[in-house]
């Protein structure tokens, strides 16, 4: 239902984290933007609410690719970009669109990497308990 057998996102599963994600973000009262990429950190679908500043696409956008890419968190990549560590500038590869801040989740099925999830507009926090959100409606 969410995934086709061939471990892909379908849109149909995106649109379902979509409103899981506007559930959570008319719970937390700010605007946001949600987007979804697939595997290759190409866009899925994406919502931006009434008054979500402009700029929050990108990053929403940036921060699903950053997941789907790394496998990871965004928000795992903050200490490790620091100068002192060995990734430092990692945030300045791809032309820039390397987040380093929360926000962004990988979509994982079978512990397999199919995509990721991003979402721009509030606090850390907010940002990340609405992509976590969105995903909790998809198959553990």
């Amino acid at each position: 239902m969410f995934v086709k057998n061939t471990k892909k996102l379908t849109l149909k599963a995106a649109r379902l984290m979509g409103d899981k994600a506007l559930e959570k973000c008319e719970e937390i009262g700010k605007s946001f933007v949600f987007t979804v990429v697939d595997a290759g950190g190409n866009v899925l679908y994406t919502q931006r609410m009434e008054d979500a500043f402009f700029t929050s696409v990108g990053i929403a956008t940036d921060k699903a690719f950053t997941a789907a890419a790394v496998k990871k968190g965004t928000h795992v990549l903050t200490n490790i970009v620091k100068p002192e560590n060995d990734l430092f500038g990692l945030n300045l590869t791809n032309n820039g669109r390397i987040i380093t801040f929360g926000g962004g989740l990988p979509v994982i099925i079978d512990g397999e990497v199919i995509g990721g999830v991003g979402v721009s507009g509030g606090s850390v926090e907010e940002d990340m308990a609405v992509a976590q959100a969105a995903l909790d409606v998809l198959p553990k």
